[in-house]
């Protein structure tokens, strides 16, 4: 009997590395599916405080939110804000895994729990402390605010899309950062070997998706959602979107982050070429936001200067026909500007490494 107990041991011994290493080369999926329900389950919280309650207050509220113009951009809203979190976080995970590898994240403790009350804590933090405070700022300069008088009724209008794009690039920050101080507290521990942090883990051994598809699919979260937040950012001083109600709406908000994510994924697939060792998470997260932005300063460029052509030379630029054709020859740039600058970025980050 003796023998059979001792090879029952060590049968034992020998799996237990095995399922902890598992564990550990799930860690990139587990942290963007806890931010994805946290986040889920603060809205459901908020929703049900604002709604449950069988009063005046909740039953016109629960008329506002039933309106497809409110919930409709609100659901995208949080949409776009879950899928950036979810990539930021798994972009943490593959980073730990890559620079210290599977054996030294899976010797720390509890890392999804701890992410999980950091996140938390970050979360109620925006949701208690900051979104009330931007709030009452928004309320100083709206009329009959304290600030109406300083700003002048005129330049009101100017005052306050400044002031709801700052709003905006705040709640960004505060998210990103939300979701890093979160992973430093659930990755901070373990230390990698001398070993480990000069060869790191490569693809095979982490498993999962390919170092070429996960760069792609991380720059085009990345991309869609930034664009997404710009057009959250802009319909909130503007008419755009306004007389549009119903299917058109939810076509209007659901279409353009699909054909985005699309266009930028295309481009990053393109960029990062079949030779990549290691998926280096936030080189494609950095190639994403320089993408984004170089996207946006071109096409408002090239918008401005073919509007300033067009109606100095074409004399029918202002009738329908050619206002479509105008609209369409721009969507037509943005699409070949998302593609190629998202793989001339991805190209020069990666570089060193093709």
């Amino acid at each position: 009997m003796r023998p059979a107990k001792r090879k029952y041991f060590l049968m034992t011994a020998t799996s237990f590395p095995s399922t902890t290493h598992a564990r550990a080369r799930q860690l990139p999926r587990d942290l963007a599916l806890v931010t994805v329900a946290i986040d889920a389950l603060m809205v459901l919280a908020n929703l049900a405080i604002q709604l449950w309650p069988d009063t005046p207050e909740g039953a016109q509220m629960r008329g506002t939110y039933a309106l497809p113009g409110v919930w409709i951009p609100m659901v995208f809203s949080l949409g776009m804000a879950w899928v950036l979190a979810a990539a930021l976080a798994w972009s943490h995970g593959r980073q730990a895994l890559e620079t210290r590898g599977v054996d030294s994240v899976s010797r720390l403790v509890r890392p999804r729990l701890r992410y999980a009350a950091a996140y938390l804590m970050m979360l109620m933090l925006n949701f208690y402390a900051l979104s009330p405070l931007l709030y009452e700022l928004q309320l100083l300069f709206m009329p009959g605010g304290r600030l109406q008088d300083l700003a002048g009724a005129g330049s009101m209008r100017v005052v306050m899309a400044v002031f709801v794009l700052l709003q905006s690039v705040a709640q960004l920050v505060v998210l990103v950062l939300g979701v890093w101080a979160a992973a430093w507290f659930a990755l901070r521990g373990a230390r990698a070997s001398a070993a480990e942090v000069d060869s790191g883990a490569t693809a095979e051994e982490i498993g999962g998706a390919s170092p070429r598809r996960a760069v792609a699919l991380v720059g085009a979260a990345m991309f869609a959602s930034l664009q997404m937040w710009s057009g959250v950012a802009m319909s909130r001083w503007t008419s755009m979107g306004r007389g549009v109600d119903g299917p058109e709406l939810l076509l209007a908000w659901m279409v353009p982050p699909l054909v985005v994510f699309a266009l930028a994924f295309w481009g990053g697939w393109l960029g990062a070429t079949a030779g990549l060792a290691r998926t280096r998470p936030f080189r494609a997260v950095g190639a994403s936001a320089l993408a984004f932005v170089l996207v946006q300063v071109s096409c408002i460029i090239i918008a401005i200067a073919g509007l300033y052509i067009a109606s100095r030379v074409a004399g029918s630029f202002y009738s329908p026909a050619g206002l479509i054709g105008f609209v369409l020859a721009l969507l037509l740039v943005y699409a070949v500007h998302v593609v190629a600058l998202t793989r001339a970025a991805t190209r020069w980050l990666y570089r060193r490494y093709l």
